[in-house]
This record gives C-alpha cells, structure tokens and sequence, in this order.
C-alpha cells in the first residue's frame, strides 16, 4: 500500500454495533439476593444461570439480558447527589396498554415509578432498583423515528426537553377508558423545563 493512499476504514464512517446486547450491574454481596430479585420482577424475567456471586437474567430470545455481580470491593453510593456515571437504561413496550398493563403488575408487586413524565417523543415511567439504579420503561410517541427526530427538533423541545410529568393511575384510566392513544401521547406545551 502506498504512504499516502487511504483505507476505507480512514474514510468511511465507523461501523456501528448490531445490538445493544445487555447490561451488568455490580452490586454488593449483601444486595446481591434483593436485586436479582427486583429484576425478576420488573423485567418479568428468568434465570438463565446464577452462582452465589454472578446472575444472568433474559426476558426475550437473548441468553441474557442483564447480569448482576455481587463484588465484595463495592460499596453503596454515596447518598449526596446525583453520581457521575450511567444515568438509565431504558426498555420500549409496544403500545400504551402495555405500558398500563406492566404499571398495574408492578405496583402490585410493591415496585412503584419514581417519575413519570410525556417526554414528547416517548411516554415514560422511571423506576429505581434497590441499589438507587434508573430504569425507564417507554413507548415511542411517533409512528417513526423520523417524526419523533423532528420533534426533538423543534422549537418546543429545544425549550423543554424534559417533558411533562402525569400521574401514573390517572394515565392507566385514560388507557382503558379507551381514549385515543394519540390524544394521550401528545405532550402538552408547558414552556421552559430543563430539569426534572
């Protein structure tokens, strides 16, 4: 190869992942029993292997989805303030039924949203894990991801991307009163928000 000749790998934009395939959180030994079995309930998932240290988890076709390792050099976070690092990980539910439908069983379960907010292009209900973890269960608000894009660029969400929060029962009543799923996606226009 020439010196001054380029690679398609030097032009070409770099090849992109396939999948995001799963997630591992590390917690302690004294944690390790509560969380596996948060997972089991809020994923609605199964044990694919687990060792007193080490638990796979998968809901789908994967042979797992998250693992959770208890490290005994870990220790709980420090309880001031958010902490640098992942701040959620995110799961999409096709329709706003079943989105409802999962709310209901996890509340009667005892496991509650922390937030639930319209983002605009997606509904949302964030939930946190034992270890003090995000995990946002969503359904897209658009019928494409163009539209959802073009929302995200507008005007309105440049002034607010956080969204606007609703109440979890009141959205569950407006689902199965059969209200349009339209009507509840659109997100209503409050002005400035920038945090939550």
């Amino acid at each position: 190869m020439a010196l001054n000749s380029t690679t398609s790998a030097q032009t070409s934009k770099p090849l992109s992942p396939i999948a995001l395939c799963h997630v591992v959180l590390r917690t302690t030994p004294e944690g390790y029993e509560r969380l596996v079995d948060f997972y089991l309930t809020l994923l609605g998932a199964k044990i694919t292997h687990k060792s007193h240290r080490l638990a796979f988890l998968s809901y789908d076709y994967e042979h797992h989805r998250l693992a959770i390792i208890a490290d005994p050099t870990s220790h709980r976070r420090k309880p001031e303030g958010p902490q640098v690092g992942l701040h959620h990980v995110a799961f999409g539910f096709e329709t706003l039924k079943d989105l409802a439908t999962s709310y209901e069983q996890k509340k009667a379960a005892g496991i509650l949203p922390a937030w639930c907010v319209n983002h605009g292009m997606s509904t949302s209900m964030y939930y946190e894990d034992p270890d003090g973890n995000e995990i946002e269960f969503q359904v897209d608000n658009y019928d494409t991801v163009q539209e959802a894009v073009d929302f995200m660029a507008s005007k309105e969400f440049e002034e607010n991307p956080v969204g606007v929060d609703y109440d979890a029962d009141d959205f569950v009543r407006r689902v199965k009163s059969g209200e349009d799923e339209k009507s509840i996606k659109a997100r209503p226009n409050i002005g400035f928000r920038d945090r939550k």
